[in-house]
């Protein structure tokens, strides 16, 4: 046996998983409450003497860690136009997994620089303009974030010809200097910008949250847990050369206070005669939905999906869903431990996931040309893909996760939203994805195939 130890310090759990490298197993699972705002290593503790009594006192060839304690790693992005650098930005920084707090577009003002200041951001990433093009927006931004009261580290990746004078204006700062993410109107270049954050992650705000005083007791924190995420749901689609992956998927992470989407497809057009709007799609796309999850984002459920529908599907009364709603924002902790409040957390799950992946997934608008009609897409179109890989307390705990997964499906109410028509659900019951992301970094098929048992049985 080759036992491995991998750690998500969560924001509100940290989370253990041990794994056979030899038997290609997982061999344990066990969770403690985060300590951060003490001391760390205590919750580190009290899960590693939960996993021993499980599994006995192991010695652990290798730890690795990742971390969305402490508000996780974030993000301010600030580009050019908001559909174009100021969108790139954004899915740079959540395919790197951080939390986007704010996006500012065009010049940066006086207001703006002292709201930055208030959102004290871990890294900010500032782009503006394709190679060659504007450079004036980009030049000004720098100018107004050199004088920023508060010191965050600074990732450029915007027009190149202008880059190296952004980081001389910005001199006095801790400044990172990338490619950009939108060289020309076609091309996305993301990739540069999400390697760079992943490193000042781990170079400056780990230290920054404390999580550096667990340093004795792992080899080192790679990535942010959305980070790891993504890498696994990215392995688990692809696979590799030696070891195929399962196709297309859709991943949904249902939090407590977001939901994160992911979706391993390029989501090209399926018709002929449609035609692509706005910036092209990565194949690995991450969302948030900050404004809906299931304890301290409830509220943002019930106006997203509106009153009414949380009553119908739950069989509750709008009153009673109100004032248990209410209940529940106030009580985070509280689980689905009455007939009623199971209800209603089976409701409110559905329902987050039919608001988060409808935003996620693209949508078709029918347009008139001379040549007849035609149609415009926005984002990605998933309607083929056949897979749903299920994650997050709410949906692994829930008796019914394929009932509630449903609402991530196509549906005539929203012809025009892209969502796929059917597919296979698969419930990561032991909660390993993040972990399995995290032991891809040196062991990818190992992760790949332990992710098959786990999720394909």
């Amino acid at each position: 046996m080759k036992p491995v130890l991998l750690i998500d310090f969560g924001s509100t759990y940290t989370k253990l998983t041990a794994v056979d490298l030899d038997g290609e197993t997982v061999i344990g699972t066990a969770a403690g409450y985060t300590t951060v705002q003490t001391d760390i290593n205590e919750g580190l503790e009290k899960a590693l003497n939960q996993l021993r009594r499980d599994i006995g006192d192991l010695d652990f060839s290798r730890r690795f860690a990742c971390s969305s304690a402490a508000g996780g790693l974030r993000m301010v992005t600030g580009g050019l136009v908001p559909d174009l650098t100021a969108k790139a930005a954004k899915l740079a920084s959540l395919g790197a997994g951080a939390k986007v707090i704010k996006v500012f577009s065009y010049q940066l003002t006086d207001e703006d620089i002292e709201e930055i200041d208030s959102l004290r951001p871990d890294i900010f990433l500032l782009t503006g303009g394709t190679d060659g093009g504007n450079t004036a927006c980009i030049l000004h931004n720098a100018e107004m974030l050199a004088g920023c009261k508060t010191q965050f580290p600074i990732v450029v990746a915007g027009n190149r010809v202008c880059a190296k004078k952004c980081v001389e204006l910005l001199a006095g700062k801790e400044v990172f200097r990338c490619a950009n993410v939108l060289p020309n109107l076609g091309t996305l270049n993301i990739e540069p910008a999400q390697d760079l954050i992943r490193e000042v992650f781990l170079r400056r705000i780990v230290h920054a949250k404390g999580l550096d005083r667990a340093a004795g007791l792992v080899s080192g924190i790679l990535m942010p847990t959305p980070g790891a995420m993504l890498q696994a749901m990215k392995l688990l689609a692809m696979g590799t050369e030696r070891e195929a992956g399962i196709g297309d998927l859709l991943g949904v992470d249902l939090g407590g206070a977001t939901t994160d989407i992911y979706s391993m497809a390029a989501g090209d057009p399926e018709q002929m005669n449609t035609v692509i709007k706005g910036l092209p799609e990565p194949y690995a796309k991450r969302t948030v939905e900050g404004d809906v999850g299931m304890r301290y984002s409830i509220h943002g459920i019930v106006e997203a999906a509106g009153l009414d529908a949380v009553s119908g599907l739950s069989g509750l009364a709008p009153r009673r869903v109100a004032e248990l709603v209410k209940e529940l924002s106030e009580m985070t902790d509280r689980l689905p431990d009455t007939p009623e409040l199971a209800a209603l957390d089976s409701a409110l799950a559905a329902m987050a996931v039919e608001v988060a992946v409808a935003r996620h997934a693209g949508t078709v608008e029918q347009v008139f040309t001379p040549m007849g009609v035609a149609y415009m897409q926005l984002g990605k179109d998933l309607r083929s893909v056949s897979k749903i890989v299920a994650t997050g307390g709410a949906l692994i705990h829930a008796p019914n996760p394929e009932e509630i997964l449903k609402h991530a499906l196509y549906s005539e109410k929203d012809a025009m939203s892209l969502r796929p028509r059917a597919a296979e659900i698969l419930v990561d019951r032991n909660y390993i994805l993040a972990a399995m992301g995290l032991l891809s970094e040196e062991y990818p098929e190992t992760a790949l195939r332990i992710m098959k048992k786990e999720l394909l049985g």
